[in-house]
């Protein structure tokens, strides 16, 4: 087998990539020797395509039990001199924050690239947060590209200035970038970085409150040498038309539907452009002489007005008699940007039609279409015998994970959910104030990554609670990562199985069961045995993801469900559990068994109505 296409060492051949994989591009042609993450869209193919082609001995890599614990061992190993490189989406650097400001102020001399992939629009996240406002509160330098090219050349470019400074950088993508697709030109792929050796300095490294304040110093002068840097950076670019004084400062992907708007308008020598791809600290003296040159400015930046908000104060400071415009009802901060908005935006600025045709007005006659749990889920069952044992009687707690979609009817298992470990720690408040039984649900990945904690907590304040582990055996919503749960045939050599229920009688809990997901009858046994006792209770549904047993394991069910007989009970299965390999044929329930997993749990809801049947082909 040859090597991967991203292990090429020829300079200047080109290639076809998702952002995401020419940022492992770039970082093997910095060198990187030390790459950690907790995966999650739409950060997840960065450390995946690591991890698949394997780097022939170039770096070392992890899948961390969460993002605070892979900041930790990314900081670890760029003080030890490692060019070390941290990915997560942009929730997951609230969960590292705290090692991350600290670090900002002792510096890592051996550098540290920190991938924050934001998800403007809320494609697969709870909230909208534009961090580059860490890089703001953090004093990082933050580069945003635009392109895969950029994606490429700036995580290059990001690792060099890492370790000059000797400061965390911040890569900021969003989904766009990170899932784009866009022609790549490789530059030369170097062996590893040599790491910087570790010299003791505790004055240094250890951030007692003497110590922190001398750094905070260091760390000013550091930004400022970024400022200097940025101001002669080549990814801000300026185009100037001579008679204009119209100007437009946009950054991150903004640039791109800019541009397009430009060409679709006509309007490309109207105005002059100052596009920004190290976008902090501000190349001020770059933004200064574009400001005095220009009577007009608009500021576009998709998500919050940083950028805008930096401008007027700029304008401010240095007295340019300059009109600022930027966020409007048009473009605002919420959801994504396009063409046709900045096109709008553009029409309304130069006081003239916008050229764009009318959007046609989508109709509202389609049926919705909400996401669903895959057909023979294990989390479907486990939710099923939920309802029967406790219905709408209990507050159940959700978290982070495929399971969240249990949300949907008939199901409606989730009714508040926080962040990544909230349902036992919120479950448990909540308990303390309310009458309610609480049931709350958490997957063994994110059981992992901030649940034991919760669980701790509850045990050690006495809290009455049924917590529910979904363990599946993977991190399936992110593309079946490892996690620490995981059987240890399927991490393989490198990675050791940590078993859930010996941690969670370890915690001091001893009413614990383990009970099969395909199990319905054994489900709610233990669910009713459960209902009404005190303290915390926890049962652990085990069962393989589907998805991951078929694709990852080699594993499939021999058979699948078939209807043999039309009845109340037929109908109460389709309506209760909702399979998605249930449909409507005229008046009668069937089963389509393409999508069929052969789980089995209809022949237990309705075992007169359904039988199992040899699969015959169909879908592998």
């Amino acid at each position: 087998m040859g090597k991967h296409p991203l292990l090429s060492e020829k300079r200047g051949e080109k290639q076809l990539l998702l952002g995401n994989e020419a940022i492992v591009r770039g970082a093997l042609e910095a060198g990187v020797n030390m790459i950690t993450c907790y995966p999650g869209t739409p950060s997840s193919e960065v450390v995946d395509t690591f991890r698949r082609i394997g780097g022939d001995g170039r770096y070392k890599m992890e899948y961390s039990v969460n993002e605070k614990v892979a900041m930790e061992v990314a900081c670890g190993a760029a003080l030890a001199g490692a060019m070390s490189l941290v990915t997560m989406k942009h929730v997951g650097l609230n969960v590292a924050a705290d090692p991350l400001f600290t670090t900002a102020y002792t510096g890592l001399p051996g550098g540290l690239v920190i991938l924050s992939a934001d998800d403007p629009g809320c494609h697969s996240s709870q909230n909208e947060q534009d961090n580059r406002g860490y890089a703001r509160m953090a004093h990082l330098p933050c580069f945003e590209p635009a392109s895969a090219e950029e994606a490429r050349a700036m995580t290059r470019a990001a690792f060099a200035l890492a370790r000059d400074l000797q400061q965390p950088v911040l890569l900021r993508t969003t989904t766009r970038v990170s899932h784009m697709r866009g022609a790549v030109t490789f530059h030369t792929l170097p062996q590893a970085a040599q790491t910087v050796p570790f010299q003791r300095e505790p004055m240094r490294y250890v951030p007692l409150p003497a110590v922190a304040r001398k750094r905070h110093a260091a760390l000013n002068n550091a930004m400022q040498r970024a400022q200097e840097i940025a101001d002669q950076s080549p990814f801000n670019i300026e185009t100037s038309h001579a008679e204009t004084k119209l100007g437009i400062i946009a950054s991150g992907v903004a640039r791109d539907y800019l541009a397009d708007a430009l060409i679709s308008g006509g309007w490309t020598d109207k105005v002059d452009l100052l596009e920004l791809g190290m976008t902090w600290p501000l190349p001020e003296k770059k933004l200064s002489a574009f400001l005095k040159n220009h009577s007009h400015v608009l500021v576009l930046e998709e998500g919050a007005d940083f950028l805008e908000r930096d401008v007027r104060a700029l304008c401010q400071r240095i007295g340019a008699d300059v009109s600022i415009e930027g966020k409007d009802e048009i473009l605002t901060d919420m959801g994504e940007y396009s063409r046709s908005l900045v096109m709008q935006r553009l029409a309304k600025w130069f006081s003239c039609p916008c050229p764009l045709n009318p959007a046609p007005t989508p109709r509202t006659d389609l049926p919705g279409r909400p996401p669903n749990l895959c057909p023979g889920c294990s989390h479907r069952s486990v939710y099923y015998a939920a309802r029967q044992v406790f219905g709408d009687e209990a507050i159940y707690s959700s978290d982070i994970g495929c399971y969240t979609l249990g949300v949907v009817p008939p199901m409606r298992m989730a009714d508040f959910l926080f962040c990544m470990g909230s349902s036992i720690s919120g479950g448990s408040g909540f308990s303390e104030v309310s009458e309610k039984t609480v049931v709350s649900f958490i997957g063994d990945s994110t059981f992992f990554h901030s649940g034991m904690t919760g669980l701790a907590n509850a045990v050690f304040n006495q809290h009455k609670l049924l917590l529910v582990i979904l363990d599946n055996g993977t991190t399936a919503m992110t593309g079946h990562q490892p996690n620490p749960g995981m059987l240890q045939e399927a991490l393989g050599e490198g990675c050791s199985h940590l078993d859930i229920e010996q941690i969670v009688r370890a915690f001091g809990v001893s009413q614990c069961k383990k009970v099969s997901s395909y199990n319905l009858r054994g489900l709610i046994k233990a669910m009713t045995e459960f209902k009404d006792l005190p303290g915390i209770r926890v049962l652990i549904a085990q069962e393989p993801c589907v998805l991951y047993a078929r694709r990852t394991l080699g594993k499939r069910q021999p058979n699948v469900a078939q209807v043999v007989e039309q009845n109340d009970d037929t109908r109460r299965c389709l309506k209760e559990l909702a399979c998605p390999a249930f449909y409507m044929k005229g008046e009668d329930v069937a089963v389509d068994q393409n999508l069929c997993s052969g789980c089995m749990v209809c022949l237990q809801v309705a075992p007169k109505s359904f039988k199992a049947v040899k699969r015959e082909g169909g879908r592998p």
